[in-house]
């Protein structure tokens, strides 16, 4: 059990669009991170399939300026 929880703090994270390990500590990322899941439904293609990736800032800016509509930006009330 503790060899699984040190493995699991241990874990590399890198960005899945540029590969740039992300640091870690303690398991948590030490840099800002988009982190997306999504569980695919009946009406996709994936539907029963869950998909999760990782991406660092600077991937995440370049891939969201080519959107057609922005992505709507909140301001945080408490910092997490």
């Amino acid at each position: 059990m503790e060899n699984q929880r040190r493995a699991e703090t241990n874990k590399k994270m890198f960005c899945n669009c540029c590969g740039k390990e992300i640091r870690t500590r303690y398991g948590l990322p030490e840099e800002g991170v988009c982190a997306v899941h999504t569980d695919w439904g009946y009406f996709s293609d994936k539907d029963g399939e869950s998909h999760e990736f990782v991406l660092c800032e600077k991937c995440y800016d370049e891939i969201t300026s080519r959107f057609v509509l922005p992505v709507e930006v909140k301001e945080c009330l408490e910092l997490i």
